[in-house]
């Protein structure tokens, strides 16, 4: 059985991929982050095998009192020189990556607020007077290098995309600003890495990149109000969203709905997820969610509509499914 205990680690190394794994870098950050570990792995690891192998040494292999001629260079060069060397040599390597991972970007700039819980996102283009608001997802062009400026409403939170960078803090009344370059299309996950409440866990995000001509055509339909009601299903949903009073909270353009307590809905239905990479955009999950906030989301501030009928809860949900 000892003999196979080598490939534990290997093994647990096997996990270490996919769209939420810091170990798969699909951006230039995220790139540098990978290979810092790489070279402090090796380095804990050359600092071990000298130690044990001292220890060895000692203990095993020549088993006696030691002269003073040699223990005293001993422990001075590897119980000082030998750390002091390697550890500073780490740190070095280590902060001259922050120059290269604060450096400005291109134009486009993305303002994320953490809210309880989830995620209140502005698009600002370079020259934009105002902003294209979204909300429990990121879309940054592949290529370029982009400025999130994040901040949060009420506690501590904290943006990170594992596969993209580092994480970065966010704090009420203060703002923070992080830049990422990605560099492979696709859909990551993105977490708040800082525990903010009952619902920490269930407060994720889809970062999804994008070539950048097919950025600048989302952005562009991300700009335009809401599609109307295509069904007479959808159009009773419409109904049903203005008298519970659901655009108090929600905005949907184009409509009369202007609430900003709340996400934007405008383009629920193009999202990859709902409430905050809790739930996917489907008729069954719209409708679990809207009847059962509290139980699939615990303190969230969106109350639960249980009295809707089935029936109005599935058109409710087909107006929301068809805000794309």
């Amino acid at each position: 059985m000892c003999r196979g205990i080598w490939l534990v680690p290997v093994l647990g190394l096997v996990g270490c991929s996919g769209r939420q794994s810091a170990l798969s870098p699909a951006g230039e950050d995220a790139a540098w982050l990978h290979d810092l570990w790489i070279v402090m792995l090796v380095g804990a690891i050359v600092l071990w095998i000298a130690l044990n192998g001292l220890f060895f040494v000692i203990t095993r292999i020549s088993p006696r009192k030691w002269p003073e001629t040699y223990v005293n260079p001993l422990i001075i060069g590897g119980g000082v020189l030998l750390p002091t060397v390697l550890v500073g040599a780490l740190l070095a390597y280590g902060l001259s990556m922050m120059p290269k991972m604060r450096a400005d970007g291109d134009g486009l700039v993305v303002k994320v607020r953490a809210e309880e819980w989830w995620w209140r996102v502005e698009y600002w283009p370079s020259g934009a007077d105002a902003p294209i608001v979204a909300a429990n997802e990121i879309r940054l062009p592949a290529g370029q290098r982009t400025e999130l400026r994040l901040d949060a409403n009420k506690y501590i939170h904290s943006f990170w995309v594992p596969a993209l960078g580092g994480k970065m803090d966010m704090f009420p009344g203060r703002e923070t600003v992080l830049t990422l370059r990605p560099e492979i299309p696709g859909v990551y996950r993105g977490q708040c890495a800082e525990f903010c409440g009952p619902s920490h866990a269930l407060m994720a995000f889809e970062a999804v990149i994008q070539t950048p001509e097919d950025f600048a055509v989302w952005l562009e339909a991300e700009a335009a109000p809401a599609n109307p009601p295509a069904t007479p299903e959808a159009q009773r949903g419409e109904v049903i969203f203005r008298d519970e009073g659901c655009g108090a909270c929600h905005a949907v353009r184009g409509t009369e709905f202007t609430g900003l307590v709340g996400p934007d809905l405008t383009h629920l239905g193009s999202r990859h997820s709902l409430a905050a990479g809790t739930l996917t955009v489907t008729r069954d999950d719209l409708m679990a969610w809207v009847a059962h906030t509290g139980d699939i989301k615990p303190a969230v501030a969106m109350p639960a509509y249980d009295w809707l009928a089935e029936a109005q809860l599935s058109d409710l949900a087909a107006y929301l499914e068809g805000l794309k």
